[in-house]
């Protein structure tokens, strides 16, 4: 079914076991004793597998992006989903440096970057090495997100000496030229490969945030920066993407296949190799829905109010996952089926009936596995529910991403009218009313409605100066919450300084 590179995720094992989990003794950094110029592909592969926990899996990078934003809420459940308080920390902005969802996922996107070095020592081709550099540089723009210090060593560079840090400035520089090194040689596709679209909207990501990672409390937006973001996006849409009708076609099983706007993809196959994708769907179903859920993860009503009725991005049944009764796409609210349409009871035989209402912290005993709407992005695959290895390719960029960045750039460029033609565009495609004019904040909302759940929401909010404000189930928060703490267990490096505040 699926004809694509198919990467051979046997070989994390050379040398690289557990590869998102590498020994913390040399901070997450890998030797270079396994690496030769034999196993550059196996290499080149483990890295592309060492992606898939911090990415895919709904409580590393997606966590630290979304629940600590106006986009999820994890109720802890009487005994269920306390976890000492973690998720509520995030939640309410209240996290210090010894968060474990911050310290492993710090740690598990270092071992991104440094994997990824190592195929440089393993005398790669040009077509090798520009993929190995784009995925180290794809990982260290999340840990420049997320920290604001980046650390790193050169290829070659033995371990025994503590990882070198770039600070912010330094590495918006660093990662601007290395895209634009790379770009020649990477692939025009497939998706599932390190592509040239795909550095092009890592550069526009990097040229819109720069003025927010540079001064996270009141960010800037330079002219030329701008101008940057909207020249790339042209330079993507030359490469033929348009908006997929069927909104989450985007996301499903056969993605690969029925998407026409996906940049970057993770490719997954179906009860083979493994994905911790099937994670965005447990997390947040009932323990009683087909296949059963972890009960968890759920958005705000707030939130879920922003879309209107008619809008298709919030979702109905989908063809070929669910029948017209069955369980649905998008968010899940009201009395809840199975696949086959059977209506479904929570565990104390009351209807399974998931209520707009939700709080930080659950008590009332009929609540506890009602409250909370829940959100299924990746359509269920059913297929292979039991191998725990969905066929959904996991996506990082898309079109539509593309086209929103462009719209904002032009928007703090202060060409409104093209901005709101392109926004427009993105709503008529999703069923959505036209607007009648564009500001940053109905901006902000458009991105929130189009790119819900898929890790972007913190970096967007720090970038329209929304972050620290309160909402629902969360007061204001202050300023050291821009950037999370240095993980106490990585602070043995002298050159990592802890973030100001912690």
């Amino acid at each position: 079914m699926k004809n694509k590179y198919i990467f051979t995720f046997a070989m994390v094992a050379l040398g690289f076991s557990g590869c998102t989990k590498l020994d913390e003794n040399l901070n997450g950094q890998v030797g270079s004793g396994a690496v030769s110029s034999n196993n550059v592909a196996g290499v080149l592969g483990a890295t592309y597998a060492a992606m898939i926990g911090p990415y895919q899996a709904p409580w590393n990078w997606a966590a630290l992006q979304e629940v600590t934003s106006d986009e999820i809420i994890v109720p802890t459940r009487a005994g269920d989903w306390d976890d000492n308080g973690a998720w509520r920390a995030l939640h309410l902005h209240k996290w210090a440096p010894d968060h474990t969802r911050i310290s492993d996922v710090f740690r598990d996107l270092n071992s991104i970057s440094y994997v990824a070095t190592s195929v440089l020592n393993a005398n790669p081709n040009a077509v090798q090495a520009a993929q190995a550099r784009f995925l180290r540089a794809f990982a260290q723009f999340s840990i420049l997100d997320g920290w604001g210090q980046v650390p790193y060593r050169d290829p070659g560079e033995g371990v025994t000496k503590p990882s070198r840090v770039r600070n912010a400035a330094d590495e918006i520089a660093y990662l601007i030229s290395e895209l634009n090194a790379i770009i020649p040689d990477l692939p025009v596709g497939p998706a599932n490969m390190a592509n040239k679209n795909a550095a092009r909207t890592l550069l526009m990501k990097i040229y819109l945030n720069k003025g927010a990672f540079l001064n996270r409390s009141t960010p800037t937006f330079d002219a030329a920066d701008m101008a940057k973001v909207i020249s790339l996006a042209d330079e993507i849409a030359a490469g033929g993407y348009v908006l997929t009708p069927n909104y989450f076609d985007n996301f499903a099983p056969t993605n690969d296949v029925l998407s026409t706007e996906n940049i970057f993809t993770a490719q997954n196959l179906g009860g083979v190799s493994g994905s911790d994708l099937d994670g965005q769907w447990k997390c947040t179903t009932h323990y009683n829905q087909d296949p059963s859920g972890y009960n968890g993860f759920s958005t705000l009503s707030d939130f879920y109010n922003k879309f209107e009725a008619a809008d298709k991005r919030r979702g109905g049944s989908y063809a070929g996952q669910t029948n017209v009764a069955g369980i649905r796409v998008g968010f899940l609210v009201g009395q809840q089926v199975n696949q086959n349409g059977v209506a479904l009871k929570d565990r104390k035989g009351n209807p399974l009936a998931f209520t707009p209402e939700v709080s930080i912290i659950e008590r009332d005993p009929n609540h506890l596995e009602v409250a909370g709407i829940r959100v299924i992005k990746y359509p269920i695959d059913y297929a292979n529910a039991g191998s725990r290895k969905p066929d959904n390719d996991w996506v990082y960029f898309r079109y539509a991403d593309v086209l929103l960045m462009k719209a904002e750039a032009q928007l703090r460029a202060s060409q409104t009218a093209a901005a709101l033609t392109i926004v427009n565009s993105i709503r008529t495609m999703r069923g959505a009313s036209i607007l009648p004019g564009l500001t940053l904040d109905i901006l902000l909302d458009e991105r929130g409605r189009e790119l819900y759940w898929e890790s972007f929401r913190r970096q967007d909010l720090i970038r329209f100066g929304k972050f620290l404000a309160a909402w629902q189930e969360k007061p204001a928060s202050e300023a050291k919450y821009l950037l999370f703490p240095i993980p106490d267990n990585q602070l043995g490096n002298p050159n990592l300084i802890q973030n100001p505040g912690y």
